[in-house]
């Protein structure tokens, strides 16, 4: 009986130790791991040039089945476009990169990042996240983008 009760005491504290460590881990601005001179580091994508290029990043987690994903998905080919040059704009699916959720601390989709031109994360929203509402927020953060000429 008391070898059960030592058995599970410690089974607790490891439990609790792990969880510690992992609210540690994401607790910090950059959620991803620094990168050399500072900022976060990014994950390798598609858009590896643009990276070099400083551009501030809007990224957004979420998956290809998540129907407020679905909804996201129109707003940020838009932004893709006509922000091109100004702003990356960048979509991970988690549940096929499930590494990269992990990495992100991502606890629902979708889930969008605004990151500045070196890398720091400056602003996290769960959920679907309107045009003109990420506008306004990139606006706080003292980023205006030249619209396209209609």
């Amino acid at each position: 009986m008391k070898k059960n009760m030592i058995i599970v005491g410690l089974l607790v504290l490891a439990v609790v130790f792990v969880v510690n460590m992992k609210n540690r881990k994401q607790s910090g601005v950059c959620s991803v791991g620094v990168a050399p001179g500072g900022g976060c580091a990014f994950p390798t994508t598609e858009n590896d040039s643009a990276k070099q290029k400083a551009l501030p990043r809007l990224l957004d987690l979420g998956a290809d089945k998540c129907i407020p994903c679905k909804m996201m998905t129109p707003i940020l080919d838009e932004m893709k476009t006509s922000f091109k040059g100004q702003l990356v704009v960048e979509f991970i699916d988690v549940w096929k990169d499930q590494a990269l959720a992990k990495k992100y601390g991502i606890q629902s989709i979708p889930t969008q990042i605004f990151f500045d031109a070196k890398g720091k994360e400056l602003f996290r929203h769960q959920g679907f996240f309107p045009r003109a509402d990420m506008m306004k927020k990139w606006a706080e953060l003292g980023y205006h983008f030249n619209e396209p000429k209609k």
